[in-house]
């Protein structure tokens, strides 16, 4: 190869100068094609990544809302569960009732594990941990209820102290045959 002077003075013979020194303004007068904006990369990262974090901040939102609506699931199979297991005190009816307190009370323990996954410094999570615990509560409800339902809830001062004599019955059922 030829190792004299260049002519362009860039030390290779032949060699491109890509940077434009004329003051004629030729490529500027040149309209951009449709969807092409002169932004900066930039400007377009932090545009798609702003985008992106509100996505993100608006998916976890929903989320939030989604876990918090679960216990309104199982209310409707709880109620029917403290139905069929009637109102006699037997083992399964004490079980199921105690399962049905125990879910609650667990759940509404961990509200802030729960919520975790979810937090953002754009996304409120109060309404949704507020709506979480009160349907849990209602299932902590429905079990004291069924615990009353029992007879298992101390309601009358009898149950407290053993000289009171206990309450007295308000209905009484009887066979077929009139008593006189």
């Amino acid at each position: 190869m030829y190792k004299g002077k260049s002519v362009m003075g860039s030390g290779r013979r032949w060699a491109v100068e890509f940077s434009d020194n004329s003051s004629a303004n030729s490529c500027r007068d040149v309209v951009d094609p449709p969807g092409f904006s002169r932004a900066t990369p930039d400007q377009d990262d932090s545009t798609l990544s702003r985008q992106k974090k509100d996505a993100e901040s608006s998916w976890k939102a929903q989320k939030a809302w989604e876990v918090a609506q679960a216990p309104a699931k199982n209310l409707m199979m709880l109620g029917f569960m403290m139905w069929m297991a009637g109102s006699t005190v037997h083992l399964f009816s004490i079980g199921i009732t105690f399962s049905a307190l125990w879910q609650p009370i667990s759940a509404l323990q961990g509200v802030g594990k729960v919520f975790e996954p979810f937090k953002d410094k754009k996304v409120d999570l109060l309404l949704p941990k507020l709506v979480y615990i009160a349907l849990n509560l209602v299932g902590l409800g429905i079990g004291v209820w069924k615990l009353n339902t029992l007879g298992l809830l101390p309601t009358h001062a009898s149950d407290w102290v053993s000289s009171l004599p206990p309450a007295q019955e308000v209905e009484y059922s009887g066979g077929g045959l009139p008593l006189r």
